[in-house]
């Protein structure tokens, strides 16, 4: 069976497992590393102190896998059709970034990562070295995956697809399987400048993020007080930031998302305020079991609270003229 017959015999798989998009890059060092370093460099990745780790892996995914030829890059669909955080802004209600209203995306792709695993070992070679990841390796996901053609990584750091626009997670495998590359996508960004001009805390810069400035960074990633400058401009996002793809034109007519397991679960979409509370970190994790959000961590979730409560009470006021 020729290596074009067997790329194709597992794209159609993955395709068959529910990802709608998959492609193939060549597992050799990649040319952004030099911006990856220089990102790390100027402060840029806040207090993600993780991501400086295990550079040389990072480096060289034949530190991963050992005879590493290719890496199998695979995309899955998670929005849901619901309205844009900037079109809900009501009165009480707070705001949790549509990639945390579902089950947790790591165990959703990493099970059906598993599954072409699997597959690949019944029917295509069973002594193929195959490895997994989900947004927890040492590997620059992003970068393979454009190179593997699923999309350009647009002005606001997002991969983007022309069919699929941004809402969608990527995983990948690495194989030493010799498989076909495909062929990067070029940008299309284009002079459009929305997603920049849109951000409430100016984190964007052409290509680049500086998640110190960053609503999702700040809500998510950043542990401990969060700057009073940068309070106000949080506004009623509790978890993560969905601006800079809600007003990107190529998220304006995507497809709905499949996958069932990431449909909003209660209380998660456009949440009223009334209904949420400081959560001790055993109620916490039993309340957000299985999901995204336990990554906040219970003193996370509960300043986000406390910043969105005041953010809403003087944005009344404002309204009724007080």
């Amino acid at each position: 069976m020729g290596n074009e017959s067997i790329t194709e015999q597992i794209k159609q798989q993955a395709r068959a497992i529910g990802f709608e998009l998959v492609g193939v890059a060549p597992a050799g060092p990649h040319d952004h590393l030099g911006f990856f370093e220089d990102w790390l460099a100027k402060g840029y990745a806040g207090t993600m102190q993780y991501l400086a780790r295990r550079r040389e892996d990072r480096a060289d995914p034949q530190r991963l896998l050992s005879g590493a030829q290719t890496i199998i890059c695979c995309g899955l669909n998670y929005y849901h059709g619901e309205p844009n955080s900037q079109e809900l802004h009501q009165e009480g209600h707070g705001w949790i970034s549509r990639y945390a209203w579902g089950d947790d995306y790591h165990d959703v792709l990493l099970g059906k990562l598993q599954a072409l695993e699997t597959f690949i070992h019944q029917e295509i070679s069973p002594r193929a070295k195959l490895k997994s990841y989900v947004d927890t390796g040492p590997i620059l996901e992003r970068s393979y995956a454009a190179s593997a053609g699923l999309g350009w990584i647009g002005k606001n750091t997002m991969l983007i697809n022309r069919q699929a626009g941004s809402y969608f997670f990527i995983g990948e495998i690495l194989t030493d399987l010799q498989l076909v590359s495909d062929t990067p996508e070029p940008d299309h960004c284009g002079n459009c400048t929305l997603c920049l001009d849109a951000c409430p805390t100016e984190a964007l810069v052409p290509y680049q993020l500086d998640a110190n400035r960053c609503i999702a960074y700040l809500t998510i990633e950043h542990r401990g007080s969060i700057a009073s400058d940068l309070q106000e401009k949080i506004d009623h996002h509790l978890v993560g930031c969905d601006i800079c793809q809600e007003v990107c034109p190529w998220n304006r007519e995507v497809p709905l998302s499949q996958e069932s397991t990431f449909q909003p679960r209660p209380g998660l979409f456009h949440p009223k305020l009334e209904s949420l509370s400081p959560l001790e970190t055993e109620e916490f994790k039993k309340t957000f079991q299985n999901s995204a959000i336990r990554r906040v961590r219970p003193d996370g979730w509960q300043r986000n609270l406390e910043i969105v409560h005041k953010n809403l009470k003087k944005t009344d006021r404002k309204r009724r003229g007080g």
